[in-house]
């Protein structure tokens, strides 16, 4: 397996340049000047250094590392064989400039013992599927000062754990149910809200972990006061209420109302979003939500201006067409300003959606009718129910056939083409549909216009227009052209 030293000498290695040089020397009459530059081509390293599914296992020698690598801002590891910490933070010692770092699929899994160094320049670490333990990211958190996101996706995570402390709090010593992988920490003692230890963090990618309940997202919340963007994209998330966290009856928020006094009060309150006031980006895709309820939870948290929410449960039922999911989730969420992504939800928009919520449970039962539309009902007004006006034709009408002597009223489908209605017709006219020429009358324009031939088999019968009524007239193709069989017929009609 090669080092980090190797891979990079490989992709970056010198030219031959003895083969250069006896190219060189059959010309020695022509002159020729050249810019020679101070460091040899092997020398020089890109600031962006991308080494990705080299098999890199170490480091290499740290001289020629720094020599090489000193200059490096970011650099993408990625797909590697990396498994020793101490390895990788030698990697990262000899470069001081790094400002983004992707380890993103290297077997990270081992903990960490000790960090010697704070990287002061690193602004983005992505550690997506490392199995990096919790622990291992607490020791890390302490040394990036100013860490501004960070990437835990499909590390497997159905707990957040983040503060050392945790460990020796009562939860911990209370039995294990069967089933349970983990224990839920819900001790009233360990304040997680007075442990904002990171607050440069702004970005958090925490997609494809199996975290099922929406309090173990509020530790994230809760470690990373001013998160602004969170993505918890294919996370099977239930529900965003919140199991209480304490036994204390008037603990938790039952109704979920946000009320700034009580978050900022000693008898703290607990809300779905109590720990995410600068929240204004978030990512549920894919998620487990089910209920309205959850929907109307996004709409008080207090800065949250931008929603993805597709790939839910709720969506599952045939009930909404997609623009009727669209107005209903626009109308439930005035907070949010960009939903689904593209352009920003103009106030036409936004209106009509609401008008077309509170049509929506104008008819409901009042029980059924959540809070949301009495309150646009109050900005609104009641609003009168739109007409439906069906523009489809009639599926069925009464046509006249006739052929020759014969004529005889019938119901017929307008959605059958013209060959199936000779098909139909074969019975009645005495004939093949091969030898038949159909005439349509109308009844309105019979005297202007006289009939009109339906020559095209896959035609609809819709498409001539076709109402109760009206005539259609069944000929003979092998008649003689001389004999007026049909002008007779449309006297005697």
């Amino acid at each position: 397996m090669p080092s980090l030293l190797e891979a990079l000498e490989q992709k970056y290695g010198e030219k031959d340049v003895e083969s250069e040089e006896s190219d060189d020397s059959k010309d020695e009459d022509i002159s020729i000047s050249i810019f020679v530059p101070c460091k040899s081509p092997r020398a020089i390293v890109p600031s962006l250094l991308v080494l990705n599914d080299c098999d890199i296992t170490t480091a290499g020698e740290k001289e020629a590392l720094v020599a090489k690598c000193s200059g490096v801002e970011e650099l993408d590891l990625a797909k590697n064989k990396l498994n020793d910490w101490p390895e990788v933070f030698c990697i990262l010692q000899q470069m001081p400039r790094l400002k983004f770092v992707n380890l993103s699929f290297n077997e990270l899994s081992m903990p960490i013992m000790k960090i010697d160094l704070y990287w002061e320049q690193l602004r983005n670490l992505v550690l997506n599927s490392t199995y990096v333990k919790w622990e291992s990211v607490q020791e890390m958190l302490d040394h990036l000062p100013r860490l501004e996101e960070l990437h835990l996706s499909l590390n497997d995570y159905n707990h957040v754990h983040l503060w050392k402390e945790e460990e020796n709090c009562e939860c911990q010593r209370e039995e294990k149910k069967a089933g349970e992988p983990e224990t839920r920490c819900f001790c009233p003692k360990f304040q997680f809200w007075d442990k904002h230890k990171h607050p440069n963090l702004r970005k958090l990618h925490f997609t494809g972990n199996p975290v099922m309940e929406w309090w173990e997202i509020c530790k994230l919340g809760y470690a990373f006061p001013n998160l602004e963007s969170l993505v918890l994209a294919s996370c099977p998330i239930k529900s965003l209420n919140i199991a209480s966290p304490c036994n204390d009856k008037n603990c938790c928020d039952k109704t979920f109302q946000r009320s700034e006094s009580e978050c900022e009060s000693g008898n703290r309150r607990f809300s779905p979003h109590d720990s995410f006031r600068k929240l204004r980006i978030l990512n549920l895709n894919s998620t487990n939500l089910a209920t309205w309820e959850d929907i109307e939870r996004l709409s008080r948290f207090p800065v949250l201006n931008c929603v993805r929410i597709q790939g839910c449960p709720l969506w599952e039922s045939n009930e909404y067409t997609e623009h009727e999911r669209r107005q209903l989730l626009i109308a439930r969420l005035p907070n949010v300003e960009t939903l689904n992504g593209g352009g920003k939800i103009g106030n036409d928009e936004r209106e009509s959606a609401e008008r077309a919520f509170i049509r929506y449970y104008m008819d409901k039962p009042e029980s059924e009718r959540p809070e949301r539309y009495f309150e646009l009902v109050s900005i609104h007004g009641k609003l009168d129910p739109l007409v439906s006006i069906d523009l489809r034709p009639e599926k069925r009408v009464k046509v006249l056939f006739t052929c020759g002597s014969n004529s005889e009223r019938r119901s017929v489908d307008v959605y059958r083409t013209v060959g199936d209605l000779k098909t139909k017709l074969e019975a009645f006219a005495g004939f093949s549909a091969s030898k038949m020429r159909l005439y349509y009358v109308d009844q309105d324009f019979r005297d202007i216009q006289g009939p009109e031939e339906m020559r095209f088999p896959s035609k609809r019968l819709y498409s001539y227009n076709l109402c109760s009524g009206d005539e259609i007239i069944i000929d003979y193709k092998g008649k003689p052209s001389g004999t007026n069989l049909l002008h007779g017929v449309s006297q005697s009609v």
